[in-house]
């Protein structure tokens, strides 16, 4: 039934924000070269990867010089990509992948293989279900690249301090699944 939602919710959110998607592709190609989609790999549900979809916010190929985007002046992050990233708007693009069946709309955020590569076997749990747009752990750390940016150490960081409790608020997630937690969630996150 969630998948029901899922694809409901995503299509009406596409047909609904089909002209925000619009002004931000124009936005996003006069503000800099390279495509407006970035397509990420990702580890989904059973640690399959896949392509997530984001408008792209930073300069091309600026993955390589680090998977962690830290602070507000990031100099990898193009002048529309710090306005779509303040509110979220590089985040759209992934109701494709909701709508593909690779994500839901609730549900863990998927991480980079090298991340899940570090997860103990208890941890592996939280690939038992389609990872999400937002979750628990999305909106306790919607400031994360602030904490990044203050960090001397910001991989260090992440990996000892943000990811293990991301992961604990989706391990208490899975075990407490409701329509009543989903849609909370949902309207959590919109507000």
């Amino acid at each position: 039934m969630i998948r029901f939602f899922d694809i409901i919710l995503s299509l009406f959110g596409l047909f609904i924000l089909l002209p925000v998607f619009t002004m931000v592709a124009i936005w996003i190609k006069l503000d800099s070269k390279g495509p407006v989609f970035y397509k990420q790999t990702r580890v989904g549900r059973y640690g399959i990867d896949f392509k997530l979809f984001k408008f792209r916010s930073m300069l091309m190929d600026a993955d390589k010089s680090g998977l962690l985007t830290v602070g507000g002046k990031d100099p990898r992050v193009t002048k529309s990509g710090y306005f779509i990233r303040k509110y979220k708007l590089d985040e759209l693009p992934q109701l494709l992948n909701v709508l593909s069946g690779e994500m839901s709309l609730v549900g863990p955020r998927p991480e980079v293989r090298k991340y899940v590569d570090m997860y103990t076997s208890e941890q592996q749990s939280i690939l038992s279900i389609r990872p999400g747009i937002t979750d628990w752990a999305s909106i306790a750390f919607r400031n994360e690249n602030e904490i990044l940016g203050k960090s001397s150490d910001p991989e260090k960081t992440y990996i000892e301090d943000i990811l293990p409790r991301k992961i604990e608020f989706n391990q208490i997630f899975i075990k407490n699944r409701t329509w009543w937690h989903y849609f909370k969630i949902i309207l959590s996150t919109i507000f």
